[in-house]
């Protein structure tokens, strides 16, 4: 067994089935998909996984899909250097016997999609032992399906997924979070760990967390940064209530979580994107709407800075 320096804290049971899943795919070789919403903790999974393996001491090495096409197949391939004509050598070739991370797959140019495969598939060819791990936010199953992305390569990685669920719907898991990197914070910079009012716990427990863990730990290593005194209360947590979209906790009797009509229409309608693989004139025909209308909604959200749709192609 190889030692973990990655934290991964909670106790809810759809997050501990996903560390009990990347704990065991760590001691093997394979390809590993990581799916969740930005701020999920995707790329903390990747470390926890590279951390736990056998190849732990080896390089581990992130490539962000979403950049340039050309700068993604530089860093991936290598280059040779137009002034010298020196070769500088891709993340590939740089991280044997570690791991690569594949951050935001679903971004990669749709050639490069089926190069890559082909590439990952020679690997042994040119003795380079690699752990690959992509990471993405989108459903790539709907890609494949809408022809966006390159059914070999989805399957090279499907094989190992793990689906990390979004922190709002993690229930106990937020004031846990919460805790620790407040905790984590007020040692590392020798100030008295405080603690929290229960209107406060409430506070944090109700609101929606667009960005997931991300945003809860930035707020929390704010407040306890500006913190005067050792109680954390509500005054002291600075959410921006204008972008917040809280949620009830409670259900009826069919099992539906109790949410406002305008959070309703705005979870029927990103789940209307996402049944058609964003396709928004199918999406409005689903709903009923003109594409006027559905549009004018997306506009909407993504002024709100809802996740989803600022990132929605």
């Amino acid at each position: 067994m190889f030692a973990s320096n990655i934290s991964l804290v909670g106790n809810h049971p759809k997050f501990l089935k996903a560390k009990d899943l990347a704990q065991n795919v760590a001691v093997t070789k394979a390809p590993v998909l990581i799916v969740g919403e930005p701020g999920t903790g995707k790329k903390t999974f990747a470390s926890f996984i590279h951390a736990n393996s056998a190849r732990n001491e080896g390089a581990f090495n992130v490539v962000n899909c979403a950049s340039g096409s050309q700068e993604v197949e530089n860093q991936v391939l290598g280059y040779r250097d137009e002034e010298t004509g020196s070769f500088n050598k891709g993340v590939l070739e740089r991280s044997n016997q570690g791991t690569v991370v594949l951050e935001n797959i679903d971004a990669l140019e749709d050639k490069f999609q089926k190069r890559l495969f082909n590439i990952l598939q020679e690997l042994a060819d040119y003795d380079l032992d690699v752990r690959v791990v992509a990471t993405t936010s989108k459903n790539l199953s709907k890609y494949v399906g809408a022809g966006r992305f390159y059914r070999a390569l989805y399957t090279y990685f499907s094989g190992s997924q793990v689906n990390l669920t979004p922190l709002r719907e993690r229930g106990a898991d937020i004031e846990t979070l919460a805790t620790h990197f407040v905790n984590t914070w007020a040692s590392e910079n020798g100030k008295e760990i405080p603690v929290f009012t229960e209107e406060a716990k409430m506070k944090i427990s109700s609101f929606y967390w667009a960005h997931n863990v991300n945003e809860l730990k930035a707020v929390m290593e704010n407040t306890v940064a500006n913190l005067e005194g050792n109680s954390i209360d509500v005054n002291a947590i600075e959410l921006g209530e204008k972008k917040a979209e809280v949620t009830s906790n409670e259900a009826d009797d069919d099992g539906l979580k109790l949410m406002s009509l305008k959070e309703a229409e705005r979870l029927l309608i990103k789940k209307a994107l996402i049944h058609t693989s964003e396709n928004r004139t199918q999406a409005a025909k689903i709903l009923g709407v003109s594409i006027r209308t559905l549009r004018n909604k997306i506009n909407e959200y993504r002024g709100n800075g809802n996740n989803y749709f600022v990132n929605l192609r």
